[in-house]
């Protein structure tokens, strides 16, 4: 499946926003970030997650294990007033609030996480976050709203042995790593029938067609009695012509006013095409 969508206003704004961040500062990654702008958008627009929930502890709960695309969280928790915008042209400067990954000194921010996917794991993430609960343990805890849902990246094996229904795993298959294709470095195919055989019921969209993504979030669980796998086909550096597709925008790291205005360039040239 490859993507189709058109990217409407909200979506070409997140992106400049996201572009704003790489300016303040001077690095980031941009490619992991931009295929994920959609999915997030939707998991955060339509969610119980927003600033002044904060501490409700029946709220639906979003954990990016996929620690690179940080600066698409950063974008959607400012969005929801967790912090002020500001903050986004700050990331990566000495004393910043945000930094290269999520962590959860960010407001909003549930698990430290980094290129190690830490989503499910039962261990604890790291020092400085030591009191934060993986979502296994979320889940299966006595006394919540039996509805709550769990939105995370990666899970596996004791998600479907304990039938958490009201966890759903996404995917963001944009078909490149830092240094290649996912066929040529790690083969991951076929990918919805191995997520099968450890017992999730697994649809896939099209990751950049916000309105499909909202129907098949809506409808999770996908089953009653097992944990959903969505699998999102996305397309890396989403939005900007120059940086798609290509595995050498996973990162930059010395990102300069040049470089900038080519960004901004791409995304004017999307906006009114």
């Amino acid at each position: 499946m490859t993507s189709t969508a058109k990217l409407d206003e909200r979506s070409l704004a997140l992106r400049g926003r996201i572009i704003d961040a790489l300016e303040g500062g001077k690095r980031g990654h941009v490619g992991a970030s931009l295929s994920l702008v959609e999915i997030l958008r939707v998991l955060y627009d339509e969610s119980s997650a927003a600033a002044g929930r904060a501490r409700w502890v029946d709220r639906d709960h979003c954990i990016l294990s996929k620690g690179h695309g940080c600066l698409t969280q950063y974008t959607m928790l400012a969005e929801r007033g967790f912090f002020s915008h500001d903050e986004l042209l700050l990331q990566c400067t000495p004393g910043a609030l945000l930094g290269g990954h999520p962590d959860t000194h960010v407001p909003g921010v549930e698990a430290a996480t980094a290129p190690r996917p830490r989503s499910c794991d039962r261990r604890r993430t790291r020092a400085r976050s030591a009191h934060a609960e993986a979502p296994l343990a979320h889940v299966r805890r006595d006394g919540r709203r039996r509805d709550q849902r769990r939105f995370v990246w990666e899970a596996a094996l004791s998600a479907s042995k304990h039938r958490l229904s009201s966890l759903t795993a996404i995917i963001d298959y944009n078909k490149l790593q830092s240094y290649g294709k996912v066929s040529d470095v790690l083969p991951l195919e076929p990918l919805a029938d191995k997520w099968r055989a450890f017992g999730f019921s697994v649809r896939e969209v099209d990751g950049h067609d916000v309105e499909s993504l909202r129907t098949v979030l809506k409808a999770t669980p996908f089953e009653t009695d097992k944990p959903s796998l969505l699998i999102a086909h996305t397309i890396k550096g989403r939005g900007i012509a120059i940086a798609e597709g290509q595995a050498s925008w996973h990162h930059k790291a010395s990102v300069d006013a040049k470089l900038v205005a080519q960004m901004r360039e791409a995304l004017a040239e999307v906006t009114h095409a």
